[in-house]
């Protein structure tokens, strides 16, 4: 939505809509915008004289409010400001009020103890706040960061992802149907091989002769991927009411990650899958370009991904393939 349809010290943020204005107290509204709900909110807000008019002071507050406002906040990827922005509230909620000139090294390391149970928040937390951090010296309200050089947690080791296998994608088709937003949206991510992002942002305009247009937003490399016939065929099915190939339940929107990962995994529940997610299935498309023997470069042009991540994606398959052919090798040559 455009700037000017929202009224005066008011703006959209991407987790909600915010009134702020200089002096005040920054407030997140709780209606839709444009609703009777909101305007009501929003004339209460105007209408209070003491409660939301402050001077801002230099706490954790007015930091993140500032570092929501800047370049390095706006440029970053969708995707990544939606997991900051969860941080960044856990900062508010925690020490909201607080002075960041006043924190120290020992702090940070408190603070990302305090989490150590879950390493992975503790460690995006860190990573954060050192942005966080940095904006604050950035506006000279400090001179040093404290956040820089303290080491994050040492985590288990992730299982390391892999395709799915041909039996649990048989099972996954089986138990949906064409016609289903949770069949298209597999076929779509094993079809052309892309990130779920991506996927969900595929409109009907980007189909072109076969094939989808793509705009991967993490890197920006346009891409041209022919449409495969188990993807044609949920295509020639699915409901073209809306812009996007994929919807929310009332076919209007674009699906949401959230919502898209919620079906998924219920689905997943059913056939017993769940060792194996979503961004799995771009494993899928690397591996059976690998299994056809096309080679590192035609698997790139397909999923875009750098030598280093298609090596990465494939590895596994590429061991098996090549251990095969070693030992047929060697098998020919002993009773040659």
């Amino acid at each position: 939505m455009a700037k000017r349809e929202l009224p005066k010290h008011v703006y959209r943020q991407r987790n909600g809509i915010y009134f702020q204005r200089r002096g005040w107290a920054s407030q997140k509204f709780q209606s839709e915008f444009g609703t009777a709900e909101f305007w009501r909110e929003y004339a209460g807000i105007l209408s209070q004289k003491d409660a939301p008019r402050r001077i801002v002071s230099r706490n954790f507050g007015a930091l993140i409010d500032d570092y929501r406002k800047s370049p390095r906040y706006r440029n970053l990827k969708p995707r990544t400001g939606l997991d900051y922005d969860k941080h960044l509230d856990f900062f508010r909620k925690i020490m909201g009020e607080a002075n960041p000139a006043k924190m120290q090294r020992k702090d940070v390391i408190r603070l990302r103890d305090s989490n150590a149970e879950k390493a992975y928040f503790a460690n995006y937390s860190l990573r954060v706040l050192r942005v966080l951090m940095e904006h604050c010296v950035d506006l000279g309200w400090r001179a040093s960061n404290p956040a820089r050089g303290v080491p994050e947690l040492k985590s288990q080791k992730k299982k390391q992802r892999e395709p799915w296998p041909s039996q649990l994608l048989d099972a996954y088709r089986a138990a949906c149907a064409l016609g289903t937003r949770e069949r298209l949206v597999m076929e779509l991510c094993v079809g052309t091989g892309q990130r779920i992002g991506d996927v969900l942002n595929m409109r009907w305009s980007n189909i072109e002769d076969g094939a989808v247009w793509v705009r991967q937003s993490k890197t920006s490399k346009e891409l041209w991927v022919p449409i495969l016939p188990e993807l044609q065929a949920a295509l020639d099915v699915a409901s073209k009411h809306s812009v996007f190939i994929l919807t929310n339940e009332r076919g209007a929107n674009r699906w949401s990650y959230r919502g898209a990962s919620a079906a998924v995994r219920k689905v997943r529940e059913r056939i017993g899958a769940l060792d194996y997610d979503i961004h799995s299935w771009r494993y899928n498309a690397a591996c059976e370009l690998l299994e056809v023997g096309c080679g590192d470069d035609l698997i790139a042009a397909v999923t875009g991904q750098s030598a280093a991540m298609v090596q990465h994606y494939t590895k596994k398959v590429r061991q098996r393939i090549r251990a095969v052919q070693a030992q047929q090798m060697r098998t020919e040559q002993k009773h040659s």
